[in-house]
């Protein structure tokens, strides 16, 4: 099975020697997404989760958008919060965002994220071609 990288300017570049997204087959494997902005690298919303929630699922979006696919084709997410007090106000827009497609979710309690974000965001999608 060939793998490849794709990248798209309108998510923030990697932060470290990763790839924003590797396509493997029909599947579509994104790296974790921060509250970032794509142009300035900088962290949105201050402490609002609400705000990073939003920016972290366009950033998503956007990735899974240079690989062929979208939100509505994500079969599994893993949710990193860094104060598991704000779950709620994370599942309030992941909600929104995803409407009535739930994919798989974990969500886990981490002691820090890059940048002091207070949310990240990884899944796995279906390409629109598979």
């Amino acid at each position: 099975m060939d793998l490849r990288a794709t990248k798209t300017d309108r998510a923030p570049a990697p932060v470290g020697p990763y790839s924003q997204a590797i396509i493997a087959g029909d599947l579509v494997f994104c790296a974790g997404q921060l509250g970032l902005d794509a142009q300035t690298g900088e962290l949105v919303g201050g402490s609002d989760v609400r705000a990073q929630t939003r920016r972290v699922l366009d950033n998503l979006a956007a990735v899974l958008v240079s690989a062929d696919s979208s939100l509505d084709r994500v079969t599994k997410t893993t949710v990193f919060l860094t104060d598991m007090a704000d779950f709620q106000a994370m599942n309030e827009v992941y909600a929104e965002r995803f409407g009535t497609h739930k994919p798989a979710r974990s969500t886990v309690g981490v002691g820090s994220l890059a940048r002091g974000a207070k949310v990240e965001i990884e899944c796995i999608a279906v390409r629109r071609n598979a």
